[in-house]
């Protein structure tokens, strides 16, 4: 097969050029990867740290401290900058401890805008409310 002098060296510039594609798709599947694993971590822990502050022996700062470590061991301390918890009672008189978690989304590898993926974690407490008393 001859090889016209016009087209000599166009297999370089297309490689150059398609393995620059695969590369910024690779890197987003990579990124869209990395922000789902922050996001399930988070509800993760956010979810034990409420079922740990709900136990009949602790308090919702437990849950907290809770889900602070379990994200400092998966993600890192600048992901548990702000968890906080609280109790509240429902509408039909059941105790529930809520941990949220407020955490960066990560949007360049790790680095992202803080405070900008908020979930949170529910659950009853063992404690709960009976007829008469008051929260």
């Amino acid at each position: 097969m001859a090889i016209h002098r016009c087209e000599r060296g166009s297999a370089v510039a297309e490689f150059v050029m398609v393995a620059a594609l695969l590369l910024f798709v690779a890197m987003g599947v990579f990124q869209l990867g990395l922000a789902l694993y922050v996001r399930n971590t988070l509800i993760s822990a956010a979810s034990e740290g409420a079922r740990f502050g709900a136990r009949a022996d602790a308090q919702p700062a437990d849950g907290t401290a809770r889900a602070e470590s379990l994200i400092t061991n998966a993600l890192g301390s600048s992901f548990a900058q702000d968890v906080s918890a609280s109790r509240s009672v429902t509408a039909s008189g059941v105790r529930v401890v809520e941990v949220r978690v407020s955490a960066p989304l990560p949007v360049i590898g790790p680095l992202g805008p803080s405070g900008s993926l908020t979930v949170s974690g529910r659950a009853f407490s063992e404690e709960q409310v009976v007829a008469g008393d008051q929260p």
